[in-house]
């Protein structure tokens, strides 16, 4: 074996060293100045600790800490050992598991008698700090199996000594140290405890994890921390959850009285009034949509027999997140084998399906507000973004090959205006090809892969890759928003389908006479309704477009004597299609506002002694802090001009215009 190797740089220079060389002595060759500011390198693709030794010829990148993302993870990763290090010098009976690095943080898993409390965290964070100033070295090892197993044994780490036997033959058993303290780890790690920000870290919270996460193991105490390069990326991280908070559609849902879920329907909402009418007028909105881009609705049931489900290919692939229901049908020697439809589209085959189709015939836009349920674990479950019934803007294009292209443009220009209406100015595409686990020929997910990345491009939009995260029939464009505060949402989709067709044997008459299968565009534009409500209640922090808005308008006395004018403006208001509710109880008009704000209730109109006698009214819009006097006629057509959804307000000023 050669005593040398070569190593290969980003710029395709190479270099002969040793064999055996570490990353950091390749830094040192190279720079003193490079040889400091290293903290770990990558070597053939693998983020490589700067101690182990390099054994073949490989290509190498020297990372330093302003490379961000390694950077980060190596912060992260020695934040978990640092925390488990100080947990064990305040606390030396705690047994410690695993600390993996997640996004923007770390966790690490602790078994201890005594429950750790918001005061405990803080001795942490101060333990932490400290052992961060001592520039405590790191070093790294590999060990024989049993010895690391005997280690663990004699320092009574039991969790350790299952994670040792757990290693697959032939893997290194790395062992760190991180001064006195060590840990079982496959690295890499930073060279010493000071590369560590001290004041870019937080802990956060702590919470409940088996070990292995299996419920017959014992209870562990999980502390999840935050870790940034910078104090001022921690300070803007707390200020974006924060602001997270602030906007959480389970709060404001609360304090807007919109919905609520209980246990006895897990996953299930409980629409209120305000929030039923939230859900109803963006209904009405996008079946206005969808009847100007030339769609045909329908309405299919919600129980459907196994046999469609298996002819389908959803028994076989999405039996899991599928409801299950057996029936004792009359007469019948077995139970009836049913289940409630997680998703619409072999339904609308089956409509499809009913007579002959021509050419002619299509594009079909075939669409239904449909009602649909899937079974999501409980711990998954998250207010209205992720639940277990719901209801999608779904709709299926049956075509022919040669349509794709022209309905995928025409269904991103109808998504265009949609999101434009509800506030999103842009999004991006993501392109998601074929899963691990799906139906139908390579050959065939090669066509429709094919198809759909040529509609796109032919589209004009840029698309990123998604790899493995088509649908089980087919490939599909996900189309991703980003909400007022930068958070991504996955909402609308498009996918080619070549497979559903054949096996639930859809077909047409061709110009040529012969039956030919129709291609399936599966496609929705909002998604769940549930879902994107969420995402609208919170990009808009509660304060919905006027148009939307459950309650647009309250108006409210100053004084007994005003109240039969506050009926009179209700109904001028209601009469032009205004959401209006009247307020006269015998309170103070203070805390009327006060309370009507906090239901993001946009208008108020105070009425006084002085509005009656000079039929006015007196306007405060939320967020304003200024009010204005305006006459009753002046503002309700202001306010009805303000409440026609984007479309209808298009409609009449297209009308006026013509």
């Amino acid at each position: 074996m050669a005593e040398t190797i070569t190593l290969t740089f980003p710029d395709g220079a190479s270099r002969t060293y040793p064999r055996g060389v570490t990353a950091a002595e390749v830094a040192a060759s190279i720079s003193n100045s490079l040889a400091k500011k290293a903290i770990s390198a990558e070597v053939d693709g693998r983020h490589w600790d700067l101690q182990w030794p390099i054994e073949e010829d490989a290509s190498i990148r020297i990372f330093t800490m302003a490379d961000d993302e390694p950077a980060l993870e190596l912060i992260r990763h020695d934040l978990a050992h640092i925390m488990a290090r100080a947990v064990q010098e305040i606390w030396p009976e705690t047994k410690v598991t695993i600390g993996p690095v997640i996004d923007k943080g770390w966790y690490y898993d602790f078994d201890r008698a005594e429950p750790f409390t918001p005061e405990d965290l803080g001795r942490i964070e101060t333990r932490m700090r400290e052992i961060i100033a001592a520039r405590d070295p790191v070093r790294t090892e590999v060990w024989e199996r049993a010895r690391a197993i005997a280690y663990y044994r004699d320092n009574d780490e039991p969790y350790k000594v299952e994670l040792v036997e757990a290693i697959p033959e032939g893997e290194p058993i790395r062992m760190y140290w991180h001064g006195h303290w060590q840990d079982l780890c496959r690295g890499p790690h930073l060279q010493h405890t000071g590369q560590v920000p001290a004041d870019a870290f937080k802990l956060m919270r702590v919470a409940g994890a088996y070990w292995r996460g299996d419920s017959s193991r014992p209870m562990l105490q999980r502390i999840y921390g935050v870790g940034f390069k910078t104090r001022q990326d921690l300070k803007a991280y707390l200020n974006f959850l924060e602001e997270a908070e602030r906007r959480d559609h389970r709060r404001l849902g609360r304090e807007m009285d919109l919905f609520h879920f209980q246990e006895e329907a897990p996953g299930q909402v409980f629409w209120h009034p305000a929030g039923w009418t939230i859900y109803t007028t963006l209904q009405d909105y996008m079946r206005r949509q969808q009847h100007r881009g030339g769609y045909v609705e329908v309405n299919t049931p919600q129980v459907v027999d196994r046999k469609l489900w298996e002819a389908s290919g959803h028994w076989e692939k999405y039996q899991e997140h599928m409801f299950i229901v057996e029936v004792d049908e009359e007469h019948a020697r077995e139970k009836t084998v049913n289940a409630l439809k997680p998703m619409n589209c072999p339904c609308h085959v089956q409509i499809f399906n009913q007579g002959l189709k021509s050419y002619r015939d299509l594009p079909l836009r075939m669409a239904e507000f449909g009602a649909c349920n899937r079974y999501e674990p409980s711990g998954a479950l998250h207010g209205l973004m992720r639940v277990r019934g719901f209801t999608q803007d779904d709709a299926h294009i049956f075509c022919t090959e040669a349509q794709i292209e022209s309905e995928t443009k025409r269904f991103i220009g109808f998504l265009s205006e949609v999101y434009r209406d509800l506030g999103f100015e842009e999004f991006r595409v993501k392109f998601s090809d074929r899963p691990e686990m799906r139906a139908g020929s390579d050959e065939v997910w090669d066509k429709a892969e094919a198809a759909l990345r040529a509609a796109t491009e032919a589209a004009g939009y840029d698309f990123e890759l998604n790899p493995g995260e088509g649908a089980f029939y087919g490939p599909k464009l996900e189309f991703v928003l980003t909400d007022a505060i930068g958070r991504d949402w996955q909402c609308g989709t498009l996918q080619v389908d070549f497979v559903l067709p054949e096996r639930l044997d859809a077909s047409y008459i061709g110009p040529d006479g012969a039956r030919h299968r129709p291609v399936m565009l599966h496609r929705a534009t909002l998604g769940s309704f549930e879902r994107f409500i969420g995402i609208l209640i919170e990009e808009h922090a509660g304060r919905l477009p006027f148009w939307l808005a459950p309650r647009q308008v309250v108006v409210a006395s100053i004084v007994s004597d005003a109240d039969n004018y506050v009926h009179e403006v209700v109904t001028a208001l209601k009469a032009r299609g205004i959401r209006a509710e009247a307020d006269i109880r015998n309170e103070k008009i203070n805390y009327k506002v006060r309370e009507h704000s906090l239901r993001k209730v946009p208008v108020i109109l105070a009425l006084g002694q002085r509005e009656v006698e000079e039929r006015t009214v007196s306007v405060r819009r939320l967020g304003e802090k200024q009010t204005r006097v305006a006459p009753l006629a002046e503002i309700v057509e202001q306010l009805a001009t303000e409440a026609l959804p984007p479309d209808l307000a298009r409609e009449r000023a297209a009308a006026h215009t013509a």
